[in-house]
């Protein structure tokens, strides 16, 4: 086992944060300067969601993702970019009697494919698999998706693409997926495993 340790910067991380606190960066420029202050700081990584300027919640969009990463790139600062692929598993219920039609404000669910978009364009040494399906309190209550066969499918291009993927577990069964992915030589060593923990209805501290 390797012990020798490195920080990881979450530059703005997921969920309502910009709601807790107006020091969370929003627009591309700050996300990328709040990176490069974190790499100089001594951050080796820094964990990258983006933001919509307008509102500040958070976005898939392509173009905000490559300013951000083209922004970090061009300074030559040595850090390791690590984009989260988190995005586009969420599903919020349209009630407590009657689920469906589901939320469309709450809900963004869309295909392996789309949710790694920015991964495939933009190529960084990192990007997030969440493993697992779980009730998600962050930010509202929804569930966060991510069933197996799309693990399967995001892990298989991720590969391909000569990226590291990072397994996001928030709860121990995350783990069995994390094995069957490793079973499936669908990931590639050395693996590369965060513990989510004390986030509410996954794992406790």
């Amino acid at each position: 086992m390797n012990w020798d340790v490195f920080i990881t910067c979450a530059v703005t991380g997921a969920g309502d944060t910009t709601g807790k606190s107006d020091k969370v960066p929003v627009t591309p420029k700050q996300i990328a300067d709040s990176a490069l202050e974190a790499a100089k700081a001594g951050a080796a990584v820094v964990h990258i969601h983006v933001r919509d300027p307008r509102t500040g919640k958070g976005t898939r969009d392509v173009e905000l993702y490559a300013e951000v990463v083209d922004r970090i790139r061009s300074s030559n600062t040595d850090v390791v970019l690590n984009l989260t692929a988190g995005m586009g598993g969420d599903m919020v219920l349209g009630g407590d009697e009657k689920v469906l039609p589901l939320d469309e404000i709450g809900t963004d669910m869309v295909g392996a494919t789309e949710r790694l978009e920015h991964v495939t364009r933009l190529l960084p040494e990192i990007c997030t698999l969440d493993c697992g399906t779980m009730n998600f309190s962050s930010g509202g209550d929804y569930i966060m998706v991510n069933t197996p066969s799309v693990l399967r499918a995001m892990a298989k291009q991720v590969q391909k693409l000569g990226v590291r993927a990072e397994l996001e577990v928030f709860d121990m069964g995350h783990l069995v997926m994390v094995k069957d992915l490793i079973a499936e030589g669908l990931l590639d060593d050395p693996i590369m495993i965060q513990l989510c923990m004390g986030i509410a209805y996954g794992a406790p501290d």
